[in-house]
């Protein structure tokens, strides 16, 4: 007896399963990707918290005071989680850079100050004075 599991597609002529599609956006850097895991989770532990100490409050428990004060402590750890994302990210960003290309509207660079377009066009304007002043 043949028992039919739903499979009616044929199978894939490159015999892969799995195939990498473009995505829009990069993907984090590992130390900003660790932060930003680690502040959400505590944001939700603290969350959680919030709604026990709550709820205790509405059944009037013994559970609210010891909850709430573990709210407030996990407030300020909270904040401090998603405040070391921001940091660790600007950090990382600083050292290794970013990857980033002038825009169209975005003006050419002017020549420096020694350059030789420069001292091209010093030159000529030199002459033209030079030649200015001896007409007088």
């Amino acid at each position: 007896m043949d028992i039919d599991h739903g499979y009616d597609e044929p199978p894939l002529p490159g015999g892969t399963l799995w195939t990498e599609e473009p995505v829009g956006r990069r993907r984090m850097p590992d130390p900003v990707r660790a932060s930003a895991v680690r502040a959400v989770l505590i944001v939700s532990v603290t969350l959680i918290e919030a709604m026990v100490a709550m709820l205790g409050a509405a059944a009037g428990a013994w559970i609210t005071a010891p909850a709430l004060l573990c709210t407030v402590v996990s407030t300020v750890v909270a904040t401090w989680a998603v405040l070391d994302v921001w940091v660790t990210r600007q950090v990382w960003i600083q050292r290794h850079g970013v990857v980033s290309s002038p825009s169209d509207a975005a003006r050419p660079r002017r020549p420096r100050r020694g350059s030789p377009a420069r001292r091209g066009s010093a030159e000529v304007r030199a002459a033209a004075r030079r030649g200015v002043a001896g007409l007088r």
